[in-house]
């Protein structure tokens, strides 16, 4: 309790400091720490000053992409433990525990909407709603694994999956990426036809295997934490190899 406590203090004062310079300022290396563990996903500009290249296009950007949080860390001693040897922007992100770096000396062009970008399409989290945007960090990502949630949004099971499996996804970290797809818009159709799918015949879950290229549905039923922490188990212990596949087309992605 105490030390929760304490990184509350900490990140409020992290955010108070930030009022004043406009990004928070993250002086030490626990207070980067604690930064980058306060939220799935944290952008933080490993800057010399404000009038560097960077600051002011994270803090515009930081502005347009509020469900991101960003901060600022000048001290060149603190880079060091985070691998930083000059001006960067790192986006940091729990669920693959990766970290995507923005080095800003080989960067041709840099504005507002470019960081925007950047952040949005690595913007991946515990549970990832799959659009053309967050396919990239997606795909990009050293996992490799899927957990699809097929659900057409505006059903009740869109947004009760969506917290359920979200909560679940924690257990999963570095093993599958949890990835959430509204079977009702006709964008997302190719990725039902891969599972042999209709938007009638949801809501359903898969595992997609991108190293194998394989996929498979858990069987119809209730859709329940307990029946897809068992599936994802079934996967990573091999007991699927020799499961019927879904679907009948080979593909390559979603």
């Amino acid at each position: 309790m105490l030390v929760i406590l304490c990184l509350t203090l900490l990140m409020s004062s992290v955010i108070a400091t930030g009022k004043e310079s406009g990004l928070p300022r993250l002086d030490d290396t626990e207070t980067v720490k604690a930064f980058i563990s306060s939220a799935e996903v944290v952008v933080i500009g490993f800057l010399e000053n404000e009038e560097s290249l960077g600051y002011k296009e994270l803090l515009a950007a930081s502005q347009k992409v509020k469900s991101v949080p960003a901060a600022m860390c000048t001290v060149k001693e603190v880079w060091v433990d985070f691998n930083i040897s000059s001006d960067t922007i790192t986006l940091f992100r729990k669920v693959d525990n990766h970290e995507e770096n923005l080095d800003l000396a080989m960067a041709k062009k840099l504005d507002a909407d470019g960081l925007v970008n950047f952040i949005t399409t690595n913007e991946v989290r515990y549970i990832t709603e799959y659009n053309q945007v967050t396919a990239v960090g997606l795909f990009n990502s050293e996992v490799k694994t899927h957990l699809v949630i097929f659900a057409n949004r505006g059903s009740k099971d869109y947004t009760k999956l969506k917290k359920r499996l979200g909560a679940l996804a924690p257990e999963f970290t570095g093993k599958f990426l949890f990835v959430l797809i509204n079977g009702g818009v006709k964008s997302n159709f190719k990725s039902l036809n891969y599972f042999g799918l209709k938007s009638t015949d949801l809501p359903r879950v898969g595992i997609y295997d991108g190293d194998s290229d394989r996929k498979w549905l858990l069987p119809e039923g209730e859709i329940s934490t307990e029946r897809v922490r068992d599936f994802c188990q079934s996967f990573l212990q091999g007991e699927l190899k020799n499961v019927k596949q879904a679907g009948e087309e080979p593909k390559t992605e979603l």
